[in-house]
């Protein structure tokens, strides 16, 4: 196996080509019914795809729903496993992403980042203890008005880096290398349309983690849940004994589902519900929810209570007062992998031999690879190196993306 070796020059690559993704706005939208979700999201698609032309991947395409695929050509004499690498190109629409600006402080002093000096905006060390580790690095945030989009650009930036050094470096061998970009992923539909057969690969790894050493495979089990309340509208002055506000409906309904289960009091493998959204008025309300929990018996119950729950609004104000629906979004990918393990030790042995500690744990989430793991394609989650996710809070250390790009390397070399 080669001994990597990143200069300047690809730490320079990657930094230029994440600043150009982060700035393209590309964020996706869960109301909409197309592919991709948003038509924003057709300039980053239609830039990579012409990116990994100019670097010289073969069978570059772009499909009707956005799919970015392309294939770095074996370099030895011996047939191996193909394998993949995959992120994704939206952004959350939990927060503002467009018009990103991002800072770059280098040389990081362990002290309070002011983001914005007119809001004040500050990336406190104190409540994000996690920038401490990162004493003396790079790190690239936010001006406070937007998220950073690292999320999953970081990961693009580190697999189009890495095919582009392993182009460049015949001398360092490996079997041919699937890569892909998709839309849509932040609100898990990413995988609908992924051509598993097109990508050709055994197995694949999604950049799409967090912090450096991240490796997973294991997720929750996820669905999503709209309800809707039916209100009444009357006349303040004359409603007694008529008017049914649908907004303290909604309120009723909120509360009535266990307070102790959501994301801001859970951890580890604890599961949740998650009110994304609220709309309404008088007549109308509308909730959005996500729903997820590790055990698949646990997460069977969670989907029987909220509708239980919907059912009970229903007999105190009427028939079809609330109405649900609830679909599934992507399970845990754990049982993918009996028989498989491999898969995780050869990215579990790259990132040793890229001198970074694996931090194997559960995802409290989900990655596109949870749905092509059950659509025949095994895919562990790996670090891309980024914090705070889906808000103006969110920061990205170079030197983490840097160790992700080799860490991608060491896999395409490793594979035998």
């Amino acid at each position: 196996m080669e001994n990597i070796q990143l200069d300047g020059i690809w730490r320079e690559k990657l930094l230029n080509r994440f600043i150009t993704y982060i700035k393209i706005f590309s964020t996706s939208d869960a109301e909409s019914e197309t592919t991709p979700s948003t038509e924003r999201q057709w300039d980053i698609a239609n830039y990579l795809y012409k990116e990994l032309q100019d670097l010289g991947l073969e069978d570059v395409s772009i499909d009707e729903k956005g799919y970015v695929f392309g294939f770095i050509p074996s370099n030895k004499e011996e047939k191996v496993p193909q394998i993949g690498f995959i992120a994704h190109y939206d952004s959350s629409p939990d927060f503002n992403g467009e018009n990103v600006n991002p800072q770059i402080w280098e040389n990081y002093n362990g002290e309070d980042l002011l983001l914005n000096k007119e809001t004040g905006f500050t990336l406190s060390s104190a409540k994000f203890e996690a920038l401490k580790k990162y004493i003396g690095q790079t790190i690239i945030t936010t001006d406070g008005t937007t998220l950073l989009s690292a999320d999953d650009k970081a990961g693009i930036a580190e697999i189009v880096t890495a095919a582009e050094f392993l182009l460049a470096n015949p001398q360092v061998k490996h079997g041919r290398i699937s890569i892909g970009f998709n839309p849509d992923e932040e609100i898990g539909r990413g995988a609908h349309h992924f051509d598993v057969k097109k990508f050709g690969a055994e197995w694949a790894y999604t950049m799409d983690g967090g912090e450096i050493g991240e490796l997973e495979y294991e997720n929750f089990n996820a669905a999503g849940a709209v309800v809707k309340i039916h209100g009444l509208s009357v006349h303040p002055g004359y409603s007694f004994g008529k008017m049914l506000n649908a907004g303290l409906v909604a309120s009723e309904f909120i509360n009535s589902l266990p307070a102790n289960e959501t994301p801001a009091t859970t951890k580890g493998f604890e599961g949740f519900f998650h009110l994304t959204d609220f709309e309404g008025d008088v007549s109308e309300a509308k909730l959005q929810y996500i729903i997820r929990d590790h055990d698949d018996q646990k997460f069977e119950d969670r989907k029987k209570l909220i509708a239980e729950k919907v059912e009970e609004i229903n007999k105190k104000y009427g028939a079809k007062t609330a109405e649900i629906e609830i679909k599934q979004q992507y399970l845990n990918m754990k049982k993918q992998f009996d028989g498989k393990m491999h898969i995780v030790d050869i990215a579990e042995q790259a990132m040793k031999n890229s001198g970074i500690e694996p931090k194997i744990k559960a995802i409290r989430g989900g990655t596109d690879g949870a749905q092509l793991s059950y659509m025949g394609l095994p895919c562990p989650n790996i670090f891309a190196g980024g914090h705070n996710f889906h808000g103006p809070y969110e920061f990205v250390p170079l030197e983490s993306m840097m160790a992700a790009v080799k860490v991608i390397v060491n896999i395409a070399q490793s594979v035998k």
